[in-house]
């Protein structure tokens, strides 16, 4: 069961992309914010909380998803994320799994993938 107060903040340079996948996660209850970049992510968390990131791996310009996320974790110890991309894996990701992060998910979004990698993560 999706608890309507759980939320997500979308982290991608591409507009379209943003909106795909905060479209899908809206259809599925969640409460969605966006950001733009790595370093807008940072600051909306300085003052604001997710219970889940959803990541892109490559952002230009700027920090990619592991900065990114080490940021994040700096400020929020701890932080789930998930992450995105249209790319293989690469050891950058596998860095950021690490860290903390969650599942490898690839673009494009399917509707069941990203419900099930963010109810997953979430459950943690």
């Amino acid at each position: 069961m999706i608890d309507p107060g759980e939320s997500i903040l979308v982290i991608d340079d591409v507009e379209e992309q943003r909106n795909i996948a905060s479209g899908m996660l809206k259809e599925l209850g969640y409460s969605v914010k966006m950001v733009s970049s790595g370093e807008a992510a940072v600051e909306y968390l300085k003052t604001n909380k997710a219970d889940l990131l959803l990541l892109d791996m490559i952002m230009d310009p700027g920090m990619d998803g592991l900065d990114t996320y080490k940021k994040i974790l700096e400020l929020h110890p701890g932080q789930k994320a998930l992450i995105a991309s249209g790319f293989s894996e690469t050891a950058r990701v596998k860095a950021l799994q690490r860290l903390g992060a969650g599942a490898y998910i690839k673009k494009p979004f399917l509707l069941e993938k990203i419900g099930i990698a963010v109810k997953e993560e979430l459950g943690k």
